[in-house]
């Protein structure tokens, strides 16, 4: 938006103090800001009520009357201000409770007024709580009359939604010639958009339902352009101007392993992501590209067919996942496929030895070291790659911008950038959050894979769950109990886990069963102790609070039980059930809850009984948290859309990108006149951002 960037003290009706709370609770501090603060509701006032019409439940009114007198009643805390507010048809009081003297001293009575409130019926007695009152000609002709949010802080100050109301008119009187539309009429026209100016007339005051329609298109369309466009214009500028490693050859080493030690035939979707790989590899410019597929589809073996692809060309390969279990889980499983390809491959984390610390920094100086996996140590300054190539990084919006631009300015051109995520991402937010990468799915899981029965129980079922679990040990299978973990009461949590334990004791006795633990308070080597107990079959259950959903990879284990279910969110419960199912028998995911659920928990339970397809379980996800909340990004404000919603206008987000891809196509740099203002206001949005959703 090109309005004026004064302070919002000038405006009328506002002053230093008011200026100074507006910029402490919203961080209001000019006029376009306030402008920028959006209606969250409408209130149609086309109609009114009358007194004697009134009735308990009659909501929100609206009644045209005058004030006959006041009364004060009561006292300390009991003490209110009654008016008696009379229509041609009856009389009803307006009560205000505490501290409203001033409200007798500010009206007059017996002269027109509107009031508008919320109807109350105590002991028999109709009256409106604290309502709003204004005079007849002070109301805009909308009929949709905007109610903003505010504080308590600001309230006390006069600035409750209908002195938002006021504020924001005398802005738009006096500054609404002096904002500058960045779209030109041309463009506006062949968009079917309505002008800058007019969308903010009608955003705050509409006339019409009509109206308000046309302003929430044009302003949330601006929204998602400009984020668009950067995004956009990032790609083009990655694959024109970012030069990358070219890797022309599949050799010797791709080849072979191909061939010889892959373990199982890839599906159609493997291959297809690994032709997508192929292709952004050989061009010379860097590759940014997001694999995102559902639990068990066969991420990792496409990531290593990627790093293969480097160790060709002569370069290092890297693969960085967020926490030591992951890392040391994938190290294993990759190790074993190496070893029998006779390709070099080296783990390091934070728990790595000095000796294995010096071997990994030798052999990745002197390039005899192929492909390094590990965690945030890879990005410390004493680990140098002779030739880093290729960087894979495993669950993406867990590591910062920061720490990924770290390993990226390990070499003096960036590696190309593979990020994997198990994480399903619902289209709208992929679009936003990764708009400048591209995306392959995998949408194709290995065949021979049995559905995951996965069945929602109360507590009071325990012994008919307990029954299964032990008819599933006798099979020679393996449990696992996960209880959540929530790290605000992390004593809370330790005791239902130490509850938990001693109870499965009690109803799993030793020596027929062996029972290992897990909980956020062992060490690194204790927890490894247990796990390892667990993975080589020694224990037939395992309970833990912690996060295992990106941990333990046991084809052996049939059933996951889930205690709490309903403290867990929904896509980490997908992640946990995605723990079971990897062997070739039947398996099973018990969701244990209270009684009592919210709504919300009942949601995500109902979706896990449901479905098992990841991108299913990811639009609710999305529509349930958010989709800051659900990409942990919430406080940083990357999705601060003020009124554009992922969750409700993914149809407007789809076809401003396309427009935005139409608009790159003809005009790459924005250089035409026609365009000036789109990159003038472009430039004065964004000059002050980084790139946080570049990947490199």
């Amino acid at each position: 938006m090109s309005t004026t960037q004064s302070p919002i003290v000038y405006a009328n009706g506002i002053g230093p103090d008011r200026a100074a709370v507006l910029a402490d609770e919203l961080g209001i501090r000019t006029m376009r800001q306030m402008l920028e603060h959006y209606p969250f509701r409408y209130v149609d006032k086309s109609s009114f009520s009358t007194v004697a019409g009134l009735t308990a439940f009659s909501g929100e009114v609206q009644i045209k009357g005058q004030i006959t007198g006041w009364e004060n009643v009561g006292t300390g805390r009991q003490s209110r201000l009654i008016a008696y507010f009379k229509d041609s048809t009856g009389e009803i009081e307006l009560v205000w409770f505490k501290g409203a003297k001033w409200i007798s001293r500010s009206l007059k009575a017996n002269v027109p007024l509107i009031v508008y409130g919320k109807v109350s019926d105590f002991k028999g007695k109709k009256s409106i709580p604290h309502p709003e009152i204004y005079a007849p000609e002070t109301q805009q002709s909308s009929t949709l009359e905007p109610v903003y949010s505010t504080t308590d802080k600001l309230t006390k100050k006069g600035l409750h939604s209908k002195g938002f109301g006021k504020v924001i008119y005398g802005i738009l009187k006096t500054e609404l010639t002096h904002i500058q539309d960045p779209l030109s009429e041309a463009f506006r026209t062949k968009h079917d958009l309505i002008g800058l100016p007019q969308a903010l007339q009608w955003i705050h005051f509409p006339k019409s339902v009509e109206h308000l329609e046309a302003a929430k298109k044009r302003i949330k369309f601006d929204e998602f352009f400009f984020l668009q466009l950067t995004q956009l214009r990032n790609k083009i500028r990655q694959k024109t101007s970012i030069k990358g490693y070219a890797f022309d050859e599949v050799g010797q080493t791709f080849l072979n392993f191909y061939e010889n030690h892959l373990p199982f035939e890839l599906t159609g979707a493997q291959k297809r992501v690994v032709k997508e790989i192929r292709a952004d590899v050989r061009t010379g410019a860097q590759m940014n590209r997001l694999v995102q597929g559902d639990v068990g589809s066969g991420k990792t073996i496409v990531a290593l067919l990627a790093m293969l692809l480097a160790i060709d060309n002569g370069y290092q390969a890297a693969l960085m996942a967020p926490t030591e279990i992951l890392a040391t889980q994938h190290y294993e499983g990759l190790r074993e496929l190496c070893s029998a390809a006779g390709i070099s491959i080296a783990l390091l984390t934070g728990s790595s030895s000095a000796a294995e610390r010096a071997f990994v920094h030798q052999s990745l100086a002197d390039g005899s070291l192929s492909i390094l996996i590990g965690t945030h140590a890879l990005i410390e300054p004493t680990v140098k790659f002779a030739n880093l190539g290729l960087a894979v990084i495993d669950e993406q919006h867990r590591f910062g911008v920061a720490q990924r631009a770290k390993l990226w300015k390990k070499n003096e051109h960036p590696p190309h950038v593979l990020v994997m995520t198990a994480t399903p991402i619902p289209r709208t937010l992929a679009m936003s959050i990764y708009g400048d990468l591209d995306v392959s799915t995998i949408d194709e899981l290995p065949p021979g894979r049995k559905p995951i029965q996965t069945h929602h129980l109360y507590d009071k079922n325990r012994l008919k769950l307990n029954g299964f679990m032990q008819r599933e040990i006798a099979k020679g299978r393996q449990v696992y109990v996960v209880f959540p973990l929530i790290e605000e009461s992390e004593k809370v949590d330790l005791k239902n886990l130490q509850d938990g334990y001693e109870q499965l004791l009690r109803d799993f006795p030793r020596p027929q069963f062996e029972i290992a633990v897990v909980h956020g308070r062992m060490n690194s080597e204790e927890k490894e102790g247990e796990m390892q107990r667990f993975s080589k079959g020694k224990a037939n259950i395992l309970v833990s609070t912690t996060v295992i959903e990106v941990g333990l990879n046991v084809p052996n284990a049939s059933v996951m039980v889930i205690e709490n279910a309903e403290r867990f969110g929904l896509s980490q419960l997908h992640q946990l059930r995605g723990r079971v199912g990897r062997g070739s028998e039947n398996s099973y995911c018990m969701l244990v809850s209270s009684f009592k659920l919210t709504e919300d928990a009942k949601t995500r339970l109902e979706t896990m009984v449901r479905t098992q397809d990841g991108f299913e379980i990811a639009e609710v996800d999305m529509q349930l948290r958010g989709p800051g909340d659900m990409m942990g990004t919430r406080q940083s404000g990357q999705l601060s859309f003020k009124l554009a919603s992922l969750t409700g206008d993914g149809a407007l987000l789809a076809w401003t990108r396309h427009i935005v891809e139409q608009l790159l196509l003809e005009d790459p740099q924005l250089d035409r006149p026609e365009h000036q203002t789109i990159r003038d206001h472009w430039a004065a949005l964004f000059k002050h951002q980084w790139g946080w959703n570049r990947i490199s």
